[in-house]
């Protein structure tokens, strides 16, 4: 995979700035800002048309940046070490330092590692950023900028990181705030491959 260093130094740019970035997933695409940035947040519900009672996701790097903005059991850990970087987004008790604009008010915080080199590089730099996918609330996520550019109107994104045609399918989201783990939506990684490793 190509680095543009250029394109990845302005895409941080813009975050600071408390812009919207397009960028890169093992997934798909997805929207990014600042998720301590409540202008930038609320304007990624904006763009997308995504109601405000819909939690946002969010994107880390590492188990470091996971441990700041969320409380890890056993058992999440345990799924982070075998699956992350990876298809796997977890939902986890949030910490308070998390808006709560981010989460719709809910003490859980959906969050995910992103097998994706300059996903990893960006959020290694930037600190945790929005992954929600780039498109208009209930629409399909199309896998190329060209697609992703049509959905929103001027001046909405900052910056686009273009890397071609993306393949991904979804993540699979797992529940692991509780005594029983609860997979809320199958994707890549299948229920049994999860409760194989739990």
């Amino acid at each position: 995979m190509n680095m543009y260093d250029g394109d990845l130094s302005k895409a941080i740019q813009g975050l600071r700035e408390g812009s919207i970035i397009v960028y890169p997933t093992d997934t798909l695409y997805a929207l990014g800002a600042d998720i301590f940035n409540e202008k930038a947040v609320k304007q990624v519900f904006k763009i997308k048309k995504r109601p405000l009672s819909v939690p946002l996701p969010v994107a880390v790097s590492d188990f470091d940046m996971l441990n700041k903005i969320a409380l890890v059991d056993d058992k999440a850990r345990c799924l982070a070490d075998f699956f992350l970087p990876g298809p796997l987004t977890l939902v986890l008790t949030k910490k308070s330092c998390v808006p709560g604009l981010i989460t719709s008010g809910s003490d859980k915080v959906a969050v995910r590692i992103p097998d994706n080199d300059v996903a990893l590089k960006l959020l290694s730099d930037f600190g945790p950023v929005t992954v929600t996918s780039a498109n208009v609330y209930s629409n399909k996520t199309p896998g190329i900028i060209k697609d992703v550019r049509m959905q929103f109107k001027q001046g909405d994104v900052a910056v686009y990181l273009d890397y071609g045609r993306l393949h991904g399918q979804p993540s699979t989201i797992v529940d692991v705030t509780s005594e029983k783990v609860k997979i809320i939506r199958e994707g890549v990684i299948t229920k049994d491959r999860i409760l194989d490793v739990i």
